[in-house]
């Protein structure tokens, strides 16, 4: 029986979406799915047969609960602990939901005003006898199914459950599960957005698991699992691109004063004499052990790397700061630390464009400890090299 409601329930959706003024063909199908299927469950008596069925269910609306709230101590920290987590399972699994559909339908959602309607939404609930909810994922689907374009379809679709709770529960008690299962796989069905995913999969492999992990996860355990595997890995993700940061050696485009990645532009040459790095994230104290330890490894392969003389001399390191959109108190010691270390082994650090926040407390410590000389601080990587090109011996200084 499920299978053939399916396949119904699927052929409907197809010929609305083949001819959109048929679209009452699939908005109707559910209800006359549910409609059939309790009439052949009840004369042929399909409960006795295997078939699961709604049952009895009370008929009435809630009762009001206003009056069974506690504010007492001991009621509170269980209270405040469960309301955390399921505020917040809630609000995700809610702002997403929305953001889902908003994308299939192209219009905006407020992360704020979400937040509030599922708050008053609960709060309200709560002295009416309901359990905590939220944007359920099934149910939007179905209502998006069935053609629902605005909010006003919820004042409908509360109409008629208080319709339903009070006349209508009898008639539902031969009302096969597996017909509602159904409904509701159609209705996700239309959500599964294969070439995009097959888009995620071009682009980013790593996003492409999360996406996959969110899809299994929403089918085969649960809405809220699904996001907080999907959360969790994105997260994993963040943490390892704050802690271990992307730094690449540069090279110049002949014929101009562009400095490019070396492994991105096989025509970048590098200059002799001079190793130039980019930092392309802000400086923390999550990641300056990792920074140092890579600076220290690319110093230490200088004259290794392809497309490098192996007699050349190294004199400057230069750091591309054009991406370090932030740094901390650890960030500025990283660079008094690299100084002293580049003083060490001979080497002058140079510092190229950094902007904003950053130069402002860089500055603020050279007031304090004087690490940074005046001809150490650049705009561009070009100007930095033009400008001490001429320190460096003429038998080098010809190839720049």
């Amino acid at each position: 029986m499920g299978f053939c409601f399916l396949v119904f329930l699927l052929l409907a959706r197809h010929i609305s979406m083949k001819r959109p003024k048929l679209f009452w063909v699939s908005a109707g199908a559910p209800l006359v799915s549910v409609i059939l299927s309790t009439l052949l469950v009840f004369v042929f008596k399909g409960q006795n047969h295997g078939i699961s069925v709604i049952g009895k269910l009370e008929e009435g609306l809630n009762p009001l609960s206003w009056n069974m709230l506690r504010f007492q101590k001991k009621y509170l920290g269980l209270v405040l602990n469960t309301g955390l987590v399921t505020g917040i399972i809630s609000l995700t699994e809610g702002i997403a939901v929305g953001r889902t559909f908003a994308a299939l339908r192209d219009y905006q959602v407020d992360g704020n005003k979400e937040m509030i309607a599922i708050g008053t939404m609960n709060m309200v609930g709560s002295c009416t006898s309901c359990y905590i909810t939220t944007g359920a994922f099934s149910r939007s689907a179905v209502n998006y199914n069935a053609g629902a374009k605005s909010a006003f379809s919820n004042i409908v679709m509360a109409i008629t459950v208080m319709v339903t709770l009070l006349f209508l529960m009898p008639l539902f008690r031969y009302t096969p599960n597996v017909v509602l299962g159904s409904i509701i796989v159609t209705a996700v069905i239309g959500l599964i957005d294969v070439p995009t995913a097959y888009l995620i999969w071009k682009i980013d492999k790593f996003d492409f698991l999360v996406c996959l992990c969110a899809f299994f996860g929403v089918i085969f355990i649960s809405v809220e699992d699904g996001l907080s595997i999907a959360v969790g890995i994105s997260i994993f993700k963040i943490l390892m691109q704050i802690t271990r940061p992307k730094t690449v050696i540069m090279g110049n485009i002949p014929g101009t004063n562009i400095y490019r990645n070396l492994h991105h532009y096989e025509e970048a040459k590098v200059i002799p004499g001079f190793l130039i790095l980019s930092i392309e994230a802000p400086i923390n104290f999550a990641n300056t052990t990792y920074l140092n330890d890579r600076i220290s490894r690319y110093i230490e392969d200088y004259g290794f790397e392809e497309g490098m003389k192996k007699h050349s001399d190294l004199h400057f390191v230069v750091l591309d700061m054009t991406a370090v959109s932030a740094m901390d108190i650890s960030g500025v010691a990283f660079i008094k630390d690299l100084k002293k270390a580049m003083d060490k082994r001979g080497l002058e650090l140079v510092l190229v464009n950094p902007i904003g926040e950053v130069m402002e407390k860089l500055q603020r410590a050279n007031k304090a400890h004087d690490f940074l000389a005046v001809d150490c601080l650049y705009l561009t990587v070009g100007e930095a090299i033009a400008s001490l090109s001429s320190k460096i011996q003429p038998d080098t200084s010809s190839h720049v």
